[in-house]
């Protein structure tokens, strides 16, 4: 060994505790440095959270000159940048953030050797100005972190990264190390093909994150399922991905409505924004971070407990990926999903504009999220399967690891089934996808099987009798239990393993699980809570009983049961299943005001009645009114407080009168009580107010257009009679 690399030898592990703090090495980190101080192209398959970064961080401090980390997350490249000033090592970044005088004093030190990392954006990478620039500097090696972006099968293609092979050949004859924390075969294999590093040594660490928790949800109530969720967590750190930059707006106000420390992270904020975000994440000033899923994060966060997906990512490599964020300090990590077909339908329509080819990747990355969803097989052995790498679930079953595991979907025999999907693979000549495998054994014709002949193969329709998803669940398991596996040339092609066809010549007891339902439902959508036509989405048998204690109440305080609560409120407790006052001065038309004067009967009833039937509140839910709302509201209470005349209220507000009293009339049946008698004295004489008074206390309900046909009030104008039921309702139910 040369006197060089023995120095270079001891330099790594005197660097790794001087600079870094760290005694030893994880997994192949040692051997990795090694090799890329060799200097030889690298290849690093490591999960996030293990260590990537310290592979190239390490080495370009030993390294003569300076280390190109070519990097797609302008939020990481911030983050690992503030770290290694922190450990007093200089590194920089290039990106569109910086300024004029910004991006000439970090070409500066580039040049006279004073910064060991420059990390650079794929965009910033391929300016010719930036090239011409990193030609004159002094480059030790490149880096290439997010490696996936440069293969179209990747989570996160980005068309930038192509060039990379191309810019890097013009800046000379450099070591590459290229690092994923998510890439199938398939991916591995464009990775190095594209990057021209075929000759790579390959460091690959196994892909189990045994500390996290996963979970997948049907998207239905979701807000309110989120809210319950985070309450079992309050205080803890997390991530929240979304769909779209508005929902992520919309979900960090839900979370700060009720109670949460959150902020909204995406590429559409101001940049001085999103610093500010992700350092009071860091720093612990803000508990959640709610995200796209588009836009990468790149938070390096080790205490993150939870990641969240209110949507469906775009792909499993996406997915697993985000997912890495939570427990990278090794404790608990809990990784939850909600999962809708209408996400996965949004997703299509997003890739409608794309190439054909592209379109149809696209489409097989969202099969195969939808396959893990439905799917009743150990999570982690799915996702370690994906990545090509095999797992025992009983590891997973002792330690309660996914929810799949926590609470097994029913279970069958599935020897004849797993046998009849081999014999279809093989009689098709090991050639086609599991959409023509399952027509085959189904024995459906169309014009792909009759073009085939497969019509004609004894396979054909013996498995008729079941279907379609049976089938394609019994294809799944056959794949994730290795007796088939996908043909990595071919996508989407499925062929017969070695243990496939043992399997078929003698076939064995093989147990096989059902799959998830996922009902094909809107009310995950916000904002279309209501049912379909038609349909109560409201507990019947507890509003039966709501509606049975009401009429007693009324009786036994002589007053209407409308004034106690109306149907919608009454409707809307058997939905939510309030338990305490709180929630239930949260139903529309409720209020504080109502709760103390009616609540404790209902609140008792609810209670025994969630108890008795093992129901799980789902009311923790604020509806949050529009900040013009609130302000209206007080507005008007403050006046009213001042005997000001309600048509100058209206005239200071620009409002017609009626709207004025639609939005008294929302005050008082929120529960708040106001008293308008200064202004209705003014306007009624009392023998009219006495009238108005005795119809509403023996009405049987308070709808205007009934008071409005009602011959005793032929008289009496629609705003008289809205002023008196206000009174009315004001002095009776609050």
């Amino acid at each position: 060994m040369s006197d060089v690399l023995v120095e270079k030898k001891d330099l790594v592990k005197s660097k790794l505790k001087e600079v870094f703090g760290y005694t030893q090495f994880r997994g192949n980190q040692e051997k990795i440095i090694r090799n890329i101080l060799k200097p030889e192209n690298t290849f690093v398959i490591m999960p996030t959270g293990a260590g990537k970064s310290l592979c190239y961080q390490l080495p370009s401090l030993i390294t003569d000159g300076l280390a190109i980390v070519i990097s797609p997350l302008i939020a990481l490249m911030k983050n690992q940048v503030d770290q290694m000033n922190a450990l007093g090592v200089n590194a920089q970044f290039l990106n569109s953030t910086l300024t004029k005088s910004e991006i000439n004093r970090v070409k500066r030190e580039s040049l006279d050797g004073s910064i060991k990392l420059l990390y650079v954006a794929p965009e910033s990478l391929t300016k010719q100005e930036n090239i011409d620039f990193l030609k004159r500097v002094n480059i030790s090696f490149v880096a290439v972190d997010e490696a996936h972006c440069i293969s179209e099968w990747g989570h996160d293609f980005r068309p930038e990264y192509r060039r990379i092979k191309e810019i890097i050949g013009m800046l000379g004859s450099l070591p590459i190390i290229a690092l994923t924390a998510t890439a199938t075969l398939k991916v591995q294999t464009d990775i190095q093909k594209n990057l021209n590093m075929e000759d790579a040594n390959i460091y690959k660490s196994s892909f189990n994150r045994t500390n996290l928790f996963y979970e997948v949800r049907q998207k239905k109530h979701a807000k309110k399922q989120l809210i319950q969720y985070l309450n079992e967590h309050k205080g803890k750190s997390g991530v929240i991905y979304c769909l779209s930059r508005k929902k992520v707006e919309e979900i960090a106000e839900l979370l700060n409505v009720n109670g949460f420390n959150a902020a909204p992270y995406h590429a559409g904020l101001d940049a001085s924004i999103r610093e500010r975000n992700q350092d009071n994440f860091l720093n612990e000033d803000v508990d959640i971070i709610v995200a796209t899923i588009a836009f990468g994060m790149g938070i390096d966060k080790p205490d993150v407990r939870f990641v969240i997906h209110y949507d469906v990512p775009k792909s499993l490599e996406g997915y697993y990926q985000e997912t890495g964020r939570a427990g990278r300090d090794g404790l608990e990590g809990k990784c939850l999903m909600f999962y809708s077909h209408n996400d996965i339908n949004k997703l299509e329509k997003f890739n409608k504009d794309k190439s054909v080819q592209e379109r149809e990747n696209a489409r097989l990355l969202l099969q195969e999220m939808s396959f893990y969803a439905g799917s009743p097989v150990c999570r982690r052995k799915q996702l370690l399967h994906y990545f090509g790498e095999e797992y025992d679930v009983e590891n997973c079953r002792k330690s309660a690891g996914c929810d799949n595991c926590l609470h097994p979907k029913e279970q069958f025999e599935g020897k004849d089934f797993v046998k009849t999907a081999v014999e279809a693979a093989l009689q098709t000549n090991e050639r086609f996808g599991l959409n023509h495998l399952v027509h085959v054994i189904r024995g459906i014709k169309n014009d792909y099987v009759n073009s085939y002949h497969h019509d004609q193969l004894k396979i054909f329709g013996s498995g008729d009798n079941e279907s379609e998803d049976l089938w394609k669940s019994v294809i799944r398991q056959a794949l994730i239990y290795e007796y088939l596996e996908k043909d990595i040339d071919n996508i989407g092609v499925l062929k017969v393993t070695s243990k496939g066809k043992a399997f078929a010549k003698a076939p064995t007891s093989i147990m096989l699980s059902k799959d998830h339902e996922y009902e094909i439902t809107n009310e995950e959508e916000e904002g279309s809570d209501r049912p379909p036509p038609n349909a109560k989405a409201y507990d019947e048998k507890l509003f039966g009983m709501l509606k049975a204690l009401r009429k007693k109440v009324a009786h036994e305080k002589d007053i209407p049961p409308y004034v106690i609560f109306q149907d919608p409120s009454l409707e809307e407790m058997a939905t939510t299943y309030p338990t305490t006052a709180q929630e239930l001065g949260q139903i529309n038309g409720v209020g504080q005001g109502k709760v103390q004067k009616f609540g404790n009967q209902f609140l008792s009833l609810i209670n025994e009645y969630v108890d008795e039937h093992e129901i799980i509140p789902a009311s923790d839910v604020v509806v949050k009114s529009s900040v013009n709302k609130s302000k209206m509201k007080i507005f008007i209470i403050q006046q009213v407080d001042r005997k000001i005349d309600l048509d100058e209220i209206a005239e200071t507000k620009g409002i017609p009168f009626g709207t004025l009293l639609s939005e008294i009339e929302n005050i008082i049946y929120s529960g708040t009580k106001l008293n308008l008698d200064y202004y209705i004295d003014e306007v009624m004489d009392n023998d009219k107010q006495d009238d108005l008074y005795e119809y509403f206390l023996n009405a049987e309900t308070d709808s205007i257009s009934a008071a409005l046909v009602d011959d005793d009030n032929s008289d009496y104008s629609e705003e008289e009679i809205r002023l008196m039921r206000i009174k009315f309702m004001s002095e009776y139910a609050n």
